[in-house]
């Protein structure tokens, strides 16, 4: 195993970038913006360059680097080709042998984000320690990943993960963002909540703190509820109980060690743990009753970590 490697963030607007040995310390992180013109095709050769660039300044030579890892925000294939990203602009890309070429080192590996951030809180965050786990990434939508064995699943057509668009209600009228009805995403998501708890506040006459919010966000109603604030209370519940049945049907399935929850919503903190699991015991098979929920560590690193440890 060489010292070094490279763990690539490629997002919608920077590319998030860290120098690491290969033991897992973060030596430097930096960020480039994501020049999306023309398609897209700027942006590995500014990877390309940046790499080159602080390969200088380190003082280190190619031979010492074991690799370039590389996360996308789309679906991937074979661990090098993406299959469209709308974000960047690009088509159907073999990203790692483009990388390849443009850097001249041989080892490069490229996954979807979510996997990415997956890998990266079962090596050095939430996740250290165990080799089977689901992260849930509840933001904007709800993204997710699955470890066996310390790998990434991807599933055949590269869905696997895809936990926002678990269907858990039969009954929805609304359509999710990917054109279905009634999935995960448009209730424990942060839109997902601030949906609901409109409607909460629109259906019923009780006072409620949220009703002296002038802008009614996911954050306003976990602060309310902290406070008491029964509507807020309500709501939450309505929350824990759909992510909390969404995991025990997961773990019907896969059984994992344990759940890691990230994303923004996650700051929300012990309450939000303390919801999800109090509804996945109601749920959950009792030979997985006892599964651990964790809060994610990493934040917005945890995408670098999981492409270098893919290369290892």
């Amino acid at each position: 195993m060489k010292k070094y490697a490279f763990g690539i963030d490629i997002g919608g607007t920077t590319v998030k970038m860290g120098l690491f040995s290969t033991e897992g310390d973060l030596i430097k992180k930096w960020e480039i913006p994501t020049r999306k013109d023309n398609g897209g095709c700027y942006i590995l050769h500014d990877i390309a360059e940046s790499v080159e660039q602080e390969l200088k300044n380190q003082g280190i030579d190619k031979t010492e680097i074991e690799g370039i890892g590389i996360d996308v925000p789309g679906p991937v294939l074979e661990d090098r080709i993406v299959n469209k990203c709308a974000n960047l602009g690009w088509g159907v890309l073999d990203v790692a042998s483009e990388t390849r070429r443009l850097t001249g080192i041989k080892k490069v590996m490229v996954t979807n984000d979510a996997n990415s951030a997956t890998l990266g809180e079962m090596w050095k965050g939430g996740g250290q320690g165990h080799k089977n786990l689901v992260m849930l990434t509840l933001g904007t939508g709800i993204g997710g990943g699955i470890v066996h064995d310390g790998k990434i699943i991807s599933g055949a057509f590269g869905a696997a993960g895809e936990i926002g668009h678990i269907c858990v209600n039969k009954e929805e009228t609304f359509v999710c963002g990917c054109g279905k009805k009634g999935h995960l995403e448009q209730y424990a998501s942060a839109t997902g909540i601030v949906r609901k708890a409109q409607q909460v506040l629109d259906e019923s006459d009780k006072p409620s703190m949220l009703r002296n919010e002038t802008y009614l966000s996911c954050k306003a109603v976990f602060d309310c509820a902290k406070k008491g604030d029964e509507l807020s209370l309500q709501i939450l519940d309505f929350v824990g109980e759909q992510l909390g049945n969404a995991c025990a049907m997961i773990s019907a399935v896969f059984d994992p060690e344990v759940y890691v929850i990230g994303g923004g919503v996650s700051k929300a903190g012990d309450m939000l743990i303390d919801l999800i699991r109090e509804h996945y015991k109601k749920y959950a098979f009792h030979a997985s009753v006892n599964t651990d929920f964790v809060l994610a560590t990493l934040g917005n690193d945890a995408g670098m970590y999981g492409a270098v440890r893919m290369l290892l």
